[in-house]
């Protein structure tokens, strides 16, 4: 979304006024189709039914009616929805995500506490629904499926100051192919599918596609080995049916009381491939460190920003005391860090996938156990010829194939190389 969509506040003596909201073209309100209608059943699992009750351009449209938006022909790019997240919040009209820029819907109202009730209300079970009457601290993550229509949201409900606040994401309906995806050479995601042990980290900031390599990675495993694979997930975002490997798929809080719990589980169940959703305490990296050095495939996922940081934050979740012989295990048990960033594409819309690539050779694998993080960044520099990369890199590669522009290239880096390689400084 260029910057010429938002207007400026240039007189320094006033309090700058909020800029106006781009909107969508094209994106008015249509009639519902007969499906979403509000005699749509409850699902057996606790969900009511759909009201309509959101004013928006003289018509009043139910969640369904809103969730529909994600599967309009116009915003798709190669099968995938350039809308990924829907916000809702007291006082404000609701706001899609489009290609990374939160924009509203023309002639949307305000939503009201009772209206957003009425519409997030019918996505949750009755526990969660209970849940969140019960106490405004915390949050709720849960995942729905509307079978009708194919699509499956991962949803958060939480309180701030005006009551409550909802972000809801859509998850493709197809599961990419990993020659699609975007890897920078195919001889990085090959190397993942064929490993029998190790463990795979995918890192990156909240809606950079973490979730979707993922899947592209089980799916192709799936497809093409007889092996056991077990996921462990907060909540079940892409549903795997098996294939020639046997899948069980097991939801936090549905079917697990932790990720340590289910890791614990599952090294009694005979996986060969085991996801853990994310790394977010000691315990279970300790126990996916031991699962990936006791012969199985580990695939899990961070919140960093590089790949220098998921090495970093994984060592630094354990006391000082344990800090060496943890960086020492991890040394053997890391096989790759795959870090990730959504970049607009300059050719179209939509997004592109940019990466950065750490493999775990001797070089890396001594900065590990040495703790000399701030080294990592330049080997992985300097051991191209290894099939590693820094994101940096192949944000210059995707820009000088006219992939992206320039200005996103500059904007998603995370040092000044880019600047560098485009004659720029400051």
């Amino acid at each position: 979304m260029s910057s010429d969509h938002y207007s400026q506040q240039n007189d320094e003596d006033e309090p700058s006024a909020p800029a106006p909201l781009p909107t969508i073209p094209g994106l008015e309100p249509k009639d519902p189709p007969h499906s979403m209608s509000p005699d749509t059943p409850a699902d057996g699992m606790g969900h009511t039914k759909p009201d309509p009750v959101y004013p928006v351009g003289g018509r009043i449209l139910s969640i369904f009616d809103l969730l529909r938006r994600f599967t309009e022909p116009a915003y798709m790019v190669a099968g995938m929805s350039r809308l990924s997240d829907l916000h809702l919040t007291i006082g404000e009209p609701l706001r899609y995500r489009f290609d990374g820029e939160l924009v509203t819907l023309p002639d949307a109202f305000p939503i009201t506490p009772e209206m957003m009730e009425r519409l997030v209300y019918p996505l949750l079970t009755e526990a969660n629904r209970n849940k969140l009457r019960e106490s405004q601290v915390g949050s709720i993550d849960a995942g729905y499926e509307w079978a009708q229509e194919r699509l499956s949201f991962r949803i958060n409900v939480f309180h701030d100051r005006h009551g409550l606040a909802v972000a809801i994401r859509v998850l493709p309906r197809r599961i990419p192919s990993l020659e699609s995806l975007g890897f920078p050479d195919a001889s990085v995601w090959k190397e993942i599918v064929d490993a029998s042990q190790g463990l795979v980290i995918v890192t990156g900031v909240t809606g950079s596609g973490k979730s979707t390599t993922i899947a592209s990675l089980l799916q192709y495993i799936n497809r093409h080995r007889g092996a056991r694979i077990i996921t462990l997930e907060d909540p079940i975002e892409y549903v795997l049916e098996s294939e020639k490997a046997l899948i069980s798929q097991r939801e936090l809080g549905r079917h697990i009381s932790s990720f340590a719990d289910g890791l614990r589980a599952a090294l009694r169940e005979d996986p060969d491939v085991i996801f853990v959703g994310e790394i977010r305490d000691n315990e279970t990296g300790a126990l996916a460190l031991s699962a990936a050095e006791t012969g199985h495939l580990v695939l899990s996922t961070m919140h960093t920003r590089d790949t220098r940081g998921a090495i970093s934050r994984l060592v630094d979740m354990f006391p000082g005391s344990r800090a060496k012989e943890l960086a020492s295990q991890l040394s053997f048990a890391l096989s790759m860090v795959v870090g990730q960033k959504l970049v607009p594409n300059f050719e179209g819309g939509g997004r592109l996938l940019a990466m950065e690539i750490l493999k775990n050779q001797p070089a890396i694998s001594h900065l590990i156990r040495s703790g000399k993080w701030e080294q990592i960044y330049a080997t992985i520099e300097t051991h191209r010829s290894a099939g590693m990369l820094t994101l940096e890199r192949h944000l210059i590669s995707l820009a000088e194939q006219g992939k992206i522009s320039k200005e996103a290239a500059l904007r998603a880096a995370n040092t000044r190389a880019v600047h560098a390689a485009f004659g720029m400084s400051g």
